[in-house]
């Protein structure tokens, strides 16, 4: 039966929705007297960056299917840059250390953030983003400075502009690769240097970290390995003992210098390459970018050369800057480009496992371990052969590039500090043992060795086939 309008039944529901809103509209009144409202300027701007986050997302999700944006991938990178800023200079840049809870929630802030970054964007959308995000960043830095050392800054950063921007054409002469992507994967090599960077910060703060479940208090890696080789392995640690925890100082930071490179190479390469050697060229140039980013961030490197050779009272020693900043350039530059280009090429195939596989198979290839341990472990070979391939890259640029700074620093820490031939021999003075430095043979082994070893994976036959872009697919069968 309908009811009609002046059922008792609606009037209720009427008189019920009037008193709501009535009480509704008290409660909002008063709600200045229960929680007293302060409009300062900080909590603004708070709420309009969240505001404008929600929007940049918005517009992200309905502009989705275009090629490029601009306005979307400047707000954003505007945005990520303000959030980072803001969070760490209130969290690390604070006189009095905040509580370990709050640090580590800060911590995830940042962390997300960060991931935020790197999203499934076009290579316009993608290179305007971290652009956008490095140009606050740097012009944050770069404000806090003295006027002198803005100047030098800058010197600095123009000349190791230079042979980054030589590297990248030596290199891109093998593959060559559109501006976009090369730009796209220098600024994110630039900012792979971020986590170990954050990493010293809250070292140098003594910071502690809770995340309710556990806690982290970050520790300098030189002393975290002291504590290692003298409390778990040698009594009375000596010579030896100083030699190892160098050693395992080295490998810690070459683990999170290649995790940070390797993360932003997968993000930002992700559905871009079609080929293994498309996968090295990126390597490479993140590479680059990263070591760009270090010679300009470190005050020791390009800064240090420029105050000691261009700036000094006594007048400028155009040779000696040149021959350093040649010697940085050649040999650190090297050692990042060998040990991630290394692992550019474990990548690709890890990317391209499934038609490098059955492309090998044709050609007469078997891969007997990985099918032996699909059988063992009921997985799929293609699963194992993307996981070992990826293991196997990580742990090669590991080595390449802690080795390398360990032999670089070994004879800071043997007696007598021998820097050549004849002070390891005891050869007599004016000996040609002399004339040869220690630095001589990683020198050898990473630039010349280093340029035969990519040289070789660029003109592989397996890594110029073009496989098209990866896609990987979960398929699902019903038992």
């Amino acid at each position: 039966m309908l009811r009609d309008s002046t059922s008792p039944a609606k009037g209720v529901v009427g008189r019920w929705r009037v008193e709501i809103s009535t009480k509704l509209w008290y409660n909002i009144q008063m709600l200045p007297e229960v929680f007293p409202l302060d409009f300062s300027l900080t909590r603004t701007a708070a709420v309009l960056v969240a505001v404008a986050a929600l929007a940049a997302y918005d517009i992200s999700r309905r502009m989705h299917r275009h090629p490029s944006h601009a306005l979307f991938a400047c707000i954003l990178g505007t945005i990520l840059s303000l959030g980072i800023l803001g969070i760490t200079q209130s969290f690390l840049g604070a006189m009095s250390a905040p509580k370990p809870h709050i640090l580590g929630l800060a911590v995830l802030l940042v962390a997300l953030l960060w991931r935020s970054l790197f999203g499934p964007w076009e290579v316009q959308t993608k290179g305007i983003l971290l652009g956008v995000f490095l140009f606050w960043i740097s012009l944050h830095i770069i404000a806090d400075m003295a006027p002198a050392e803005r100047s030098v800054r800058f010197i600095a950063t123009i000349v190791a502009l230079i042979p980054a921007m030589l590297w990248c054409v030596l290199f891109l002469k093998y593959h060559k690769e559109r501006i976009g992507l090369v730009a796209l994967m220098f600024f994110s090599g630039m900012l792979a240097t971020a986590p170990i960077l954050f990493y010293d910060a809250l070292v140098r703060r003594g910071s502690e970290l809770n995340f309710f479940v556990f806690a982290l208090k970050p520790e300098s890696f030189n002393r975290s390995a002291d504590l290692f080789v003298s409390g778990g392995l040698l009594g009375n640690p000596g010579l030896k003992g100083t030699i190892l925890a160098t050693f395992l100082s080295f490998v810690v930071v070459a683990v999170i210098e290649e995790v940070s490179k390797y993360w932003v190479l997968r993000k930002s390469s992700e559905g871009f390459p079609t080929s293994i050697d498309d996968v090295i060229q990126f390597a490479i140039v993140v590479a680059i970018g990263f070591a760009f980013a270090e010679n300009v961030l470190n005050s020791n490197y390009f800064m240090g050369f420029v105050r000691e050779y261009l700036l000094r009272p006594s007048g400028a020693d155009i040779l000696g800057f040149l021959s350093n900043v040649t010697g940085r350039s050649v040999l650190t530059s090297m050692v990042h480009i060998v040990s991630t280009g290394v692992l550019g090429y474990f990548l690709g195939l890890a990317m391209f496992a499934g038609p490098y596989i059955r492309d090998g198979q044709r050609h007469g290839q078997r891969f007997p371990l990985f099918r032996s341990c699909s059988r063992v472990l009921h997985l799929p070979e293609e699963t194992l052969f993307r996981l070992g391939t990826l293991t196997c890259g990580l742990l090669a640029a590991v080595l390449l590039h802690s080795v390398f700074n360990f032999l670089v620093t070994l004879p800071d820490l043997l007696p007598g500090n021998p820097r050549t031939i004849g002070d390891i021999f005891g050869s007599p003075a004016g000996s040609p043992f002399h004339w040869i430095a220690l630095l001589l043979f990683p020198s050898l082994f990473y630039v010349c060795g280093g340029f035969w070893v990519l040289t070789g994976l660029f003109l592989r036959r397996e890594n110029i086939q073009e496989f098209g872009h990866p896609v990987h697919t979960e398929v699902f069968v019903r038992g």
